[in-house]
């Protein structure tokens, strides 16, 4: 396994091609529980021995967690607080029935200290419990299964993140008051004077203006093609990066984002740009930075063994490929072992779904959520030249369905046992002669009743200073401590 290369492979064709390269690898320390497969494997062997139970690390410690009945797909923190993501309609067969509000003020021992339970809190967050930084605001809406309509609640959080204050009493937070949006994922706008929310099918997008948060007004809706997943802006909130199934739109919001508060804007809004491709499903969401001040872009596809894509946005009519982001057993040579590894253990496999960065200019680390990988740490300081710095892939917590009802893993995420989110990934490299098909089924293999072998972890790792703070579907949430021989970098 050769690290990512600094510049694409000679004839590569970003539209068709597969990225045929892995990061480097991490030096782990003596001591470390380190990954017995291939880089991001959970193998075969470990989950039926039970192995997988014990976790794996590298450079990475845990210092602090609070699991209760797991976590929803997407959490967000601030300040000294963690907010989990909730799951409908599991999460009212537990005792918190909500979004769970973490009081990390000692992060070695998180406890709760509220619980959020408007429709929208209670009714399944998903992909958009987000954190508007600027303004200390918290959002979710209420997604339900995969797609939802109608509830959102706005918070205050700058105060007592501890205890996050209702908002909007009115309109989206009360159950005879919903609002003309459809739901599956969002995130603010810069300023956190726009919320964006995107239903992903069929690519219908809303902006709320949360200029008066009490009060949150739909002053634009649109459809934007056959799907509309996660959302990234510019700094000024003029451009917003679409993901989509296969790739990224680019469409300029500046008409949205320079509107008078609370005034509904009548126009479309350009398409000044498309970016596709075959090397990963389901683009999920992209993060914006700069290198030497010149803008990029990174994108986060969830299925297909995509990874993360760098690209150079000087030219959003054109976003060029620089560079790629994925673990060894992400390679088309690897696809056996991919699904065979992961195939009783629900719907999705090792795929990367949502990351964040240390800082967006110049940035030096990205962690991320790579489902059944664990949370991966990389050195991202030169963007030509990427290398995995840290892991880790917390306990399997194998047996224990019934006492995670907030986690979509452990229960509605394993009624399927096949990692069908890979299937066409895993195909292309058999149909290509690129992996043999020996060990894709096995004696493991069955279609339904996932055996919670390994975590998923598909929220970001958000830096706390040379913390992580995250949360997997099964451990729920996690203080992790980078070794100060990784991290920080200079």
């Amino acid at each position: 396994m050769s690290p990512a290369m600094a510049t694409a492979p000679p004839g590569y064709n970003d539209l068709t091609d597969v990225w045929p390269t892995a990061v480097g690898e991490a030096n782990c320390r003596d001591g470390d529980q380190v990954e017995t497969g291939i880089q991001g494997e959970v193998p075969l062997g470990d989950r039926k021995s039970g192995r997988s139970t014990k976790g794996y690390n590298c450079n990475i410690d845990l210092v602090g967690r609070y699991q209760g009945e797991g976590a929803g797909i997407v959490s967000a923190t601030y300040k000294n607080c963690s907010y989990t993501g909730s799951t409908f309609p599991t999460n009212f067969l537990g005792p918190n029935p909500g979004v769970q509000v973490l009081d990390v003020s000692d992060p070695r021992a998180p406890k709760l200290s509220a619980v959020l339970t408007e429709p929208a809190m209670v009714g399944g967050t998903w992909e958009s419990l987000k954190v508007n930084q600027k303004r200390g605001l918290l959002v979710g809406t209420g997604v339900g299964l995969l797609e939802g309509a109608g509830y959102i609640s706005v918070y205050d959080i700058s105060q007592d993140c501890a205890h996050p204050r209702l908002l909007n009493r009115g309109a989206g937070s009360q159950l005879t008051m919903p609002i003309p949006i459809t739901t599956h994922e969002g995130d603010f706008s810069p300023d956190g004077n726009t919320y964006w929310v995107t239903g992903i099918a069929p690519g219908y997008v809303s902006a709320v203006d949360l200029t008066d948060p009490r009060n949150p007004m739909i002053v634009w809706s649109g459809i934007t093609g056959i799907e509309a997943h996660g959302v990234g802006f510019s700094p000024d909130g003029n451009t917003l990066y679409l993901s989509n199934l296969l790739g990224l739109t680019v469409i300029d919001v500046t008409a949205v984002q320079n509107r008078k508060p609370r005034t509904i804007v009548a126009q479309l809004m350009p398409h000044v740009g498309e970016k596709l491709w075959a090397d990963g499903q389901i683009t999920q969401h992209t993060i914006y930075a700069t290198y030497d001040g010149t803008p990029h872009v990174f994108s986060v596809d969830e299925g297909g063994s995509g990874g993360v894509k760098l690209f150079d946005a000087v030219d959003s009519s054109n976003l060029r490929q620089r560079n790629a982001i994925k673990l060894a057993i992400n390679l088309p040579e690897n696809a056996n072992r991919w699904a065979g590894s992961t195939t009783a253990n629900g719907v999705f496999g090792y795929d990367a779904h949502y990351c964040a960065i240390d800082r967006q200019d110049d940035p030096t680390a990205m962690a991320c959520g790579w489902i059944q990988s664990g949370i991966r740490v990389f050195d991202i300081r030169d963007p030509d030249d990427f290398k995995e710095i840290a892991y880790y892939n917390p306990p399997a917590q194998t047996g224990k369905h019934l006492q995670l009802t907030n986690s979509i893993h452990a229960l509605l995420g394993s009624i399927a046992a096949p990692p069908i989110i890979g299937t066409l990934a895993v195909a292309r490299a058999v149909l290509q002669g690129d992996s043999p098909i020996d060990g894709i089924i096995n004696d493991q293999s069955r279609l339904v009743g996932g055996d919670l072998s390994a975590d998923w972890c598909l929220s970001p790792p958000e830096f706390h200073g040379d913390q992580l703070w995250v949360t997997c579907m099964d451990n729920g949430f996690m203080t992790l401590q980078l070794d100060p021989a990784v991290y920080p970098l200079t």
